[in-house]
């Protein structure tokens, strides 16, 4: 059988195999997103669902709007204002399955063979799988503890500005590090890119789910020039099984991709649609969104208490004032990758750090998750981690 030059360049997601550990009880895993399961609301989601039947049984599970269910669209406007600064109507938000859905549409949205997209290093590995399927020209933008370095972006603006096709990013809670561009890094950066006219998507899946300190604007916020395109979701303050998230662009954008949504799936789910319309309605999202932050802030402070106590010198790792991962960077000669099957071995899975960079390379780091792992077994996981290290660094 011949396939497409597409399909023979496909490759498994090292995360989503690494998930498949999480079936396997024994084994203590930090390797996924994934939420706290104890959390999903499903006694008060039976109520919505007979709610949604009873009110508009065959039309909520009937064919909808490329752009997704009014109401919900309506409810996002309102959230984008409360909860990340952002003036928005609903014809300029479209309902994607799942951020993953929005990342692969806008890739096809706007990227050719070969052009230049600009990433953080290191940067979420789904996006990359999925800017990846364009085949485009990954140019690495250098980060410090505080995001994205203005400087060394500006550097790589003056070389290849003209040439940028795309810009992707996460300044909360960065997925893989839990880094969190700081207000005046925030300035500094819309400073810089509004100098040039190449559109920027904003990923925030965890924007809502701070622990410390203060509230920071989003890029959106600040967006003068409509060239910041805005990624929710409610998989990490809801469910994630519902795959239901949205995109905020220009009404231009939002065009283009209702188009392409149109030949790809129709539309996002109606039912899970309504699912998250009539639960905002009848119960307070914003309770439940503060009791995944009081969990996950809890277990984020414990792993981090856990891996001063139990990890070797050498080895340090980030304290995020949010969402749901820290990073941790070995001795520069170790390769978080080989050491592997020593710490599966333990029964503990991490994801390897090597594949958040776009280009490869800086093997001395690992992700770690703490939202989905009681507290018992964060520390007894973080122990037998630790263990291993200890030995590795003796070498």
């Amino acid at each position: 059988m011949k396939y497409s030059d597409l399909a023979m360049g496909l490759k498994a997601s090292e995360i989503r195999e690494l998930l498949k550990l999480t079936t396997m009880p024994e084994v203590i895993s930090f390797a996924g997103g994934l939420p706290a399961p104890e959390l999903f609301p499903l006694e008060e989601m039976k109520q919505v669902d007979v709610a949604i039947l009873d009110k508009e049984g065959q039309q909520a599970v009937q064919y909808g709007t490329t752009d997704g269910y009014i109401p919900l669209r309506e409810k996002i406007a309102a959230r984008m204002k409360q909860a990340f600064q952002v003036d928005c109507k609903p014809e300029e938000i479209v309902i994607t399955s799942g951020s993953q859905q929005g990342l692969s549409l806008l890739a096809q949205i706007f990227l050719n063979k070969d052009d230049i997209i600009l990433v953080e290093s290191p940067t979420y590995l789904g996006a990359l799988n999925a800017f990846k399927l364009c085949d485009p020209r990954f140019v690495d933008v250098p980060t410090d503890e505080q995001g994205i370095i203005p400087e060394e972006l500006e550097k790589i603006l003056e070389e290849h500005g003209d040439h940028v096709r795309l810009m992707y990013v996460i300044p909360e809670f960065q997925n893989p590090t839990g880094i969190t561009w700081p207000l005046e890094r925030r300035k500094a950066f819309m400073d810089i890119v509004n100098k040039y006219d190449f559109p920027i998507i904003e990923d925030d899946p965890y924007g809502e789910l701070r622990y410390d300190g203060d509230i920071v604007p989003s890029l959106k916020s600040m967006d003068t020039k409509g060239n910041i395109i805005f990624l929710g979701s409610f998989s990490k303050i809801l469910m994630p099984g519902l795959r239901v998230a949205w995109m905020v662009a220009d009404p231009e954008v939002i065009d283009k991709i209702v188009k392409l949504k149109q030949a790809v799936d129709l539309q996002s789910s109606s039912f899970a649609q309504r699912q998250c319309s009539y639960f905002i309605d009848m119960f307070d999202l914003d309770a439940h969104v503060a009791k995944i932050k009081a969990l996950y802030g809890k277990r984020r402070t414990l792993m981090y208490e856990s891996m001063q106590k139990y990890f070797p010198e050498g080895v340090t790792f980030t304290y995020p004032e949010g969402g749901l991962f820290t990073w941790v960077t070995l001795p520069e000669y170790m390769d978080a990758k080989a050491i592997m099957p020593k710490v599966l071995a333990k029964n503990v899975a991490y994801v390897p750090g090597e594949p958040f960079y776009a280009n490869g390379g800086h093997a001395n780091h690992f992700r770690l998750n703490y939202s989905n792992m009681p507290e018992e077994r964060i520390v007894e996981g973080i122990k037998r981690l630790g263990d291993v290290l200890k030995e590795e660094i003796a070498k």
